[in-house]
C-alpha cells in the first residue's frame, strides 16, 4: 500500500530547544540599554547635585525646589541647612538639598 500512500512517520526526537546562550545575550543587552538609558544619567545628575550643593557658601544667589529665589545668609557645616534671605525682612531656613540651583550674582536685582 504504501506505493500510492505516503507512509506516516511520528517525528523524531524533538528539535533542541534553543534559548540557553541566546537568553543569556538578550538579557545582557537588556543590562546594557537599562545602564546606559536609566542608571548612568541619573547617577551623573546626583553627582552633579551633591557637587553643587557641596560648594554652597554665604552670598549666593539661589533657586530652591519650591521656586523661591533668595541669598544666602548662612550655612550650617554642622547640619545639612542654610538660611536664605527672601528680600530684607524675610528669611527661611531650608535644606541644602532643596537647592536647585545656585544662580549668577545680580538675579535678584534683575527679577
Amino acid at each position: 500500500m504504501s506505493f500510492f500512500i505516503s507512509d506516516a512517520h511520528a517525528q523524531a526526537a524533538g528539535s533542541p530547544q534553543g534559548g540557553g546562550f541566546e537568553m543569556i545575550i538578550m538579557l545582557a543587552v537588556f543590562g546594557l540599554i537599562f545602564y546606559f538609558l536609566l542608571y548612568r544619567p541619573q547617577a551623573k545628575r546626583v553627582k552633579e547635585h551633591k557637587n553643587l550643593v557641596s560648594s554652597l557658601g554665604k552670598g549666593d544667589e539661589v533657586l530652591t525646589q519650591g521656586g523661591l529665589v533668595g541669598k544666602i545668609t548662612k550655612v550650617s557645616d554642622d547640619k545639612d541647612f542654610i538660611e536664605i534671605a527672601l528680600n530684607e525682612t524675610n528669611n527661611i531656613v531650608v535644606q541644602k538639598a532643596a537647592v536647585t540651583a545656585v544662580l549668577p550674582k545680580g538675579t535678584m536685582k534683575a527679577i
